[in-house]
């Protein structure tokens, strides 16, 4: 049987806040992201998680760190008792990093429409689609050997939702991954359990 693995968003940014596309920047969490962070360790206990006996991961960007060190302390864990992987950072959006939304279709119409039209495909300027993160990750999860617990960004929760939840590639590519909460993935199917 494969093992659970538990998914968390990083809390809230200030860049979250503004609809500011991230990327691999490295913007920390607010206060709300703190709160959040904080939150998502009672989800694991919730659960009835042996939260001793699994193993954690984090991306390296700052704000998936943070929310990975607070979950811990909640849980009455070393907050530095996890383990950080280059595979988990965020999708890198490249030019568009910085922008809203709003801000990329005014500067490049033909592509931001592209984009909507197929999310999984199209890459920005200088940055990556949902495939190539699908290939980096792929690679990360062939190291999960028992239950464990991944803390990293939405971009990462919507390739996990395809490539272990069940879930298409273009449904997984426009699902919103909350925060404040755990994905549960087990069994080729995935949950949301909250607070």
């Amino acid at each position: 049987m494969k093992p659970i693995l538990y998914f968390v968003r990083h809390g809230e940014t200030d860049w979250n806040a503004e609809g500011r596309l991230q990327g691999q920047r490295d913007i920390p969490l607010n206060d709300l992201g703190r709160v959040q962070a904080g939150e998502v360790a009672g989800v694991l206990v919730k659960l009835g998680a042996a939260v001793t006996d699994l193993a954690y991961w984090a991306s390296p960007l700052s704000r998936a760190r943070e929310t990975m060190e607070l979950m811990r302390q909640g849980l009455d864990l070393a907050p530095s008792g996890y383990r950080t992987d280059d595979r988990l950072k965020e999708i890198a959006f490249g030019a568009w990093e910085g922008l809203t939304w709003a801000e990329v279709e005014r500067a490049d119409p033909p592509l931001a429409a592209a984009r909507v039209a197929d999310k999984w495909h199209v890459r920005p300027p200088r940055g990556e689609n949902y495939e190539d993160v699908a290939t980096r990750l792929a690679t990360f999860l062939r190291l999960i050997e028992r239950d464990t617990v991944v803390v990293a960004h939405g971009g990462i929760g919507r390739v996990l939702m395809a490539l272990i939840g069940g879930l298409g590639t273009a449904e997984a590519a426009e699902t919103y991954v909350r925060q404040g909460v755990a994905y549960l993935f087990q069994g080729g199917r995935f949950r949301v359990v909250e607070p």
